[in-house]
């Protein structure tokens, strides 16, 4: 006799869900995920609780739920809703300050850093004109820092009165984190079950704000699960972003 219950949920499956609530409630705006696990999440939101999100494939197409194409998105529309609002983008960060500031750029002095890395690219459009979200698969102190080396993604105390500045919530393989704080400053929403407070604040370079009690990210749901499972990654690539504890 085998036996026939699920797998416990892993650590990866767990971030999966928890990049797939920044999209909770968006209604019809371009979801552009990147990397694997912010990809699922957006894919997940999109066959749950957000079916009006837009995905697109990265190029000049809109695509549905089995990834076959269902309209154009050309450049200059895709433009148009980046300026205006009309997208939320999960991106990486290389460095992440309490404020929400995003380094992507390099390391040390930019002058003579000591680790060149992306470059700009698009982090300060991005912040300044639609709501931004941020994935980060290995916590450390390295990453959460008190003060970026060199700003790309825009954070609260910089934004000034941008009207589509919003930074909705950082995920990491440790905990979900928002800025709904009077000041903006970055704040715990959740741990991952198998992570403590103490955990999360001894990876992270600045002081976190914190409620009384800090609950655990969400149970996926069997349906959920099924779906990470068996429609959105079936090879299990997301164990690779996000070693199993």
């Amino acid at each position: 006799m085998t036996d026939s219950s699920p797998a416990p949920v892993s650590r990866a499956e767990y971030c999966a869900v928890a990049c797939a609530e920044a999209w909770r409630g968006a209604g019809e705006v371009l979801a552009s995920p990147m990397g694997l696990i912010p990809s699922v999440g957006a894919r997940l939101a999109k066959r749950t609780f957000s079916p009006d999100l837009l995905l697109t494939d990265g190029e000049a197409m809109l695509v549905g739920l089995d990834g076959r194409p269902e309209g154009w998105l050309p450049y200059r529309r895709h433009l148009a809703m980046v300026t205006g609002g009309r997208r939320h983008v999960m991106m990486g960060a290389s460095q992440i300050d309490a404020y929400g500031n995003q380094n992507i750029s390099c390391v040390g002095d930019w002058e003579r850093p000591s680790r060149q890395l992306l470059g700009v690219r698009g982090a300060p459009v991005n912040t300044l004109n639609n709501p931004v979200s941020y994935w980060v698969p290995r916590h450390s102190k390295r990453v959460f820092v008190e003060r970026v080396d060199m700003v790309c993604g825009v954070g609260y105390d910089r934004a000034g009165d941008a009207p589509f500045h919003r930074l909705v919530r950082v995920v990491s393989d440790l905990g979900v984190f928002d800025f709904a704080t009077p000041d903006h400053r970055m704040r715990l929403v959740s741990v991952h079950p198998g992570v403590t407070v103490d955990e999360v604040r001894a990876a992270t370079g600045f002081a976190l704000v914190t409620g009384p009690e800090v609950p655990s990210t969400r149970e996926p749901t069997p349906e959920e699960l099924r779906l990470v499972r068996e429609v959105l990654d079936p090879r299990g690539l997301r164990d690779r972003e996000v070693a199993p504890r």
